[in-house]
């Protein structure tokens, strides 16, 4: 009985543990890509109902990881932004308040 437990001590010592798995280039370049998807989707601050829609068509290859101009916004909200920008620069210069930089701001921003 004795010689059973020193085999079985000597065998569990020299028995090394199995290595890990190695992974396939197909999981590294999925976990590369979700990374990529991940940080555009913080980028561009999608969260809730639109982030798991954007992760989809993200990680599905329909949207690029990239971010867009702006952190995410449209030219058209690139646009925008520029132009309440200026609004609110030429309403300031003017020392503009009130209703009067209400009625500016309106037609500013609609391009009047």
């Amino acid at each position: 009985m004795k010689a059973v437990l020193a085999a079985l001590a000597l065998l569990a010592v020299t028995v090394a543990p199995l290595p890990a798995p190695a992974q396939s280039a197909g999981q590294t370049a999925q976990q590369n890509r979700m990374k990529e998807c991940n940080a555009a989707a913080g980028t561009r601050g999608v969260s809730g109902d639109a982030r798991r829609q954007f992760m989809s068509d993200c990680l599905a290859g329909r949207v690029p990881a990239t971010a867009t101009p702006q952190g995410g916004a449209s030219q058209a909200q690139a646009a925008q932004r520029q132009r309440m920008t200026s609004c609110n620069a030429t309403a300031a210069q003017r020392k503009l308040s009130g209703t009067a930089r209400q009625d500016f701001m309106k037609s500013c921003l609609s391009g009047g």
